[in-house]
């Protein structure tokens, strides 16, 4: 059995993250969901949970979201540590860093999990396809952000960037990959177009390889965008 815990599923699935899970559901059947909602304490903290899985979210919702998680700020460094595993994506992401300045002047503290710091403006949304490599295993993905990351320290990235921004438009490393913990500020349905990916995962979990739901066709998908993406008259910011 697999147990995957979502965090705040009634506000982080901005872009339908929570389909990463039922494709997960459906490539492992025997995979048990928790979901964990704003007025909870979260289950992994007391031990038991495979996976830890938050999507993308206003940003409204990432400042309730940030006040939830504030209490719990030295049981998550605690369970980052001992090897819990983490997938974080969008800009669920930022809440693990130190915090989120809006261009209005307003201010989100974050975990300060890992030493990056985010700028938000706004009036200045960008969107990208992306291309990237995690070992050798290509990814494909979208994003659509008015945020950049910027490092403040070393920070191990979870994917290689081969063609699109990175944590900003001017980094190549991608995300962030510690102990067990990942992160990426790709969104949406990252497992569903990213079949080899999920297979990585779930192998690292349960030392078990899962057949992924609908797999020649999530396969002919996931080789077709590979393709496009490797072309370099493909446009990707826009």
């Amino acid at each position: 059995m697999m147990t995957v815990e979502l965090l705040y599923p009634e506000i982080a699935n901005l872009y339908g993250e929570l389909g990463n899970i039922e494709y997960l559901q459906r490539s492992v059947p025997a995979c048990d969901v928790r979901r964990t909602g704003l007025e909870d304490r979260p289950a992994f903290l007391d031990g038991g949970v495979d996976l830890v899985y938050m999507g993308s979210m206003t940003e409204r919702a990432q400042s309730v979201a940030a006040a939830r998680l504030a209490p719990f700020r030295e049981e998550i460094r605690r369970a980052v540590e001992e090897g819990q595993a983490f997938l974080i994506t969008g800009n669920a992401m930022e809440l693990f860093g130190t915090g989120i300045d809006d261009t209005d002047g307003t201010h989100v503290d974050g975990l300060g999990l890992f030493p990056f710091h985010t700028t938000r403006d706004m009036l200045g949304r960008y969107n990208s396809l992306y291309l990237g490599k995690y070992g050798d295993t290509d990814i494909v993905g979208y994003k659509s952000q008015f945020t950049q990351s910027f490092p403040d320290g070393p920070i191990p990235p979870l994917f290689e960037t081969v063609r699109g921004p990175g944590m900003n438009r001017q980094t190549g490393p991608e995300g962030i990959r510690y102990k067990n913990f990942m992160a990426t500020y790709l969104l949406g349905p990252l497992l569903v177009l990213n079949p080899p990916f999920l297979v990585h995962l779930v192998e690292s979990l349960t030392g078990n390889t899962p057949f992924p739901a609908f797999e020649q066709a999530a396969m002919a998908a996931y080789w077709a965008r590979v393709a496009e993406y490797s072309n370099p008259r493909r446009g990707f910011t826009y």
